[in-house]
């Protein structure tokens, strides 16, 4: 039987006829793959930019955020997991490009909101739906903003880039064998931030500090010597991590970030701790 490989992200799936890829998104039909996810919506809601997190994009200002299904990393830590490792079932609703479009102008005449935020699952998945949405929103008048952990080949990132206005993109360790334990790639992870920086989006960086993955103080400089690599200037986001989906280690230490803070702030401009408060 002839397989097809899915070249969306670094898992290159393999899929026989039917198959669906790791991420729950993606199926080989007849010889094709095919997005099982275009305009299905699980998540829609009008958020802070702080929230994304967004510290020096249009701060004080709210953004209409949406989201899908499916995740291509399998973190047990997972802070959303309910929608990133969730299915099918999970959709709510079924929005066109055009739909969106015109959802978020309304949204701006309404509520104020500067564009629409592709977030809650991995929206990289999501890459014909965005290929066919951002240039509509940007048509539109409104700013485009991904939430995601830069797990995407070079090709479609480079495709989305031109139409995308910010994001904050996940670095979740800085260490490629414990990338490989959540089924992940740091290089990956590395060249979405290098790309995006480079292609003039305005970016932002989470890590979120889990004891055992990330508090690694070795690591974390190594982390930090790289960012500041590529610029100064990208605001990094500490997120304290509590215990949830299958990782049952104890909250981080406010301890612990303060001194990751101190650390960071030694090359980085700007650098946020969240989830104390």
């Amino acid at each position: 039987m002839n397989k097809q490989a899915c070249n969306l992200c670094p898992h290159h799936c393999a899929l026989a006829e039917g198959q669906v890829g790791f991420c729950h998104t993606r199926r080989n039909e007849g010889g094709q793959i095919k997005s099982l996810n275009y305009g299905r919506v699980t998540s829609l809601a009008i958020d802070p930019i702080e929230k994304k997190p967004l510290y020096h994009f249009y701060p004080g200002s709210v953004i209409l955020s949406l989201g899908s299904f499916g995740c291509n990393m399998a973190c047990p830590f997972c802070q959303n997991h309910t929608i990133s490792q969730g299915g099918e079932q999970e959709v709510r609703w079924q929005i066109s490009p055009m739909q969106l479009a015109e959802l978020a102008q309304e949204t701006s005449q309404q509520y104020g909101s500067i564009g629409v935020a592709f977030t809650y699952n991995e929206p990289l998945l999501s890459y014909e739906y965005l290929r066919d949405t951002l240039p509509l929103l940007h048509q539109a008048g409104q700013k485009n903003v991904l939430v995601t952990n830069g797990q995407i080949e070079e090709e479609p990132l480079t495709e989305l880039l031109p139409y995308v206005d910010a994001m904050n993109i996940d670095l979740k360790t800085f260490a490629e064998k414990t990338y490989a334990k959540l089924d992940g790639s740091l290089q990956a992870a590395q060249r979405t931030i290098q790309m995006a920086a480079e292609a003039g989006v305005h970016v932002e960086v989470t890590t979120l500090v889990v004891p055992g993955i990330s508090d690694d103080i070795n690591e974390f400089c190594a982390e930090v010597d790289w960012l500041a690599g590529v610029s100064r200037e990208i605001p990094l986001h500490l997120s304290r991590y509590f215990p949830r989906y299958q990782y049952k280690a104890s909250a981080t230490q406010l301890d612990k970030l303060y001194e990751l803070q101190r650390i960071a702030q030694k090359r980085m401009k700007y650098v946020y701790l969240g989830n104390v408060g």
